[in-house]
């Protein structure tokens, strides 16, 4: 009986770390690959960038940078003392890492009350709302991915500010973000 109890428990321990919905594609340098492994993301994707005007490659490399991929992503927990968790470090969830207030927004402003975090297709009109009324508010390009994703990242309020300049670590991943969305870019046009 041991050995049956083993067996399974090796079985759901397979299988709670991995082969679930929130399991990213298998090569996430490869724009073709994730599109081709995972056609409902280029739906997604083209229904934004239809709807609101945000390239495909903005969309991923900003997924890719938050998220990479995987439909329940959420930020490490706080540690007090270094061992006990006091809880995560935001609220941020799923493709985009939308943070509970402004998903809260978007829900509110589109009416779509069904929406999840965790839906590439909800999670992309996300961003593409977000992308878009940074757009207007801001005057940001939707095809500047690194200053669109400075002010997603810092919010238009923070960015606005400029708090993303006193962030050198930022400021490297924003650019590291727009490399990758030019990489994608080139990918895609040889799909």
């Amino acid at each position: 009986m041991s050995r049956l109890f083993r067996a399974l428990a090796l079985v759901l321990l397979a299988a709670s770390c991995g082969g679930g919905s929130g399991t990213a594609p298998n090569r996430l340098d490869n724009a073709c690959s994730i599109v081709s492994e995972r056609p409902e993301y280029l739906r997604a994707f083209r229904a934004v960038e239809r709807k609101y005007g945000v390239p495909v490659h903005v969309q991923m490399a900003t997924i890719y940078q938050e998220s990479k991929f995987i439909s329940d992503a959420r930020p490490p927990y706080r540690y007090a003392a270094g061992v006990i968790p006091t809880g995560r470090i935001s609220s941020a969830f799923g493709y985009s890492q939308a943070l509970d207030g402004t998903w809260d927004e978007y829900l509110d402003q589109t009416g779509k009350r069904r929406a999840r975090r965790d839906s590439i297709r909800d999670a992309t009109d996300f961003m593409g709302w977000y992308m878009a009324e940074t757009n207007r508010r801001l005057g940001i390009p939707l095809s500047d991915t690194r200053n669109q994703y400075l002010a997603y990242h810092e919010g238009r309020t923070g960015y606005t500010r400029g708090s993303y300049r006193n962030k050198a670590w930022l400021m490297r991943v924003a650019g590291e973000v727009d490399q990758r969305s030019t990489m994608y870019a080139a990918q895609l046009r040889s799909c």
